[in-house]
């Protein structure tokens, strides 16, 4: 596979990854807040610890998900070809 495979599913590896944490965050809010989301947490009608709340929540799930995500990638890449590459952001 060349590089440029390697780049573009590495990328949709980490794209899915966010996508699945961000149902697992909605998920997650729901039942521990037993509302939904906030749908906008910029509209000022939205209460300010909610919005602080579901941007921590969801930003830090989101994140890890992608982290982890790209980690799994970077050990298949380097087992793949035989090396490590130069940043693993390479190929995500």
């Amino acid at each position: 596979m060349g590089e440029k495979v390697f780049k573009i599913l590495g990328t949709a590896a980490a794209v899915g990854a966010g996508v699945l944490a961000k149902k697992i965050s909605e998920g997650g809010w729901k039942a521990v807040m037993a509302s939904d989301p906030p749908a906008n947490p910029e509209d000022p009608d939205t209460k300010m610890y909610e919005a602080i709340l579901w941007a921590a929540f969801s930003g830090a799930v989101i994140a890890l998900a992608r982290m982890l995500a790209t980690r799994q990638w970077t050990k298949y890449y380097a087992k793949s070809t035989g090396r490590k590459p130069a940043n693993p952001n390479d190929v995500s």
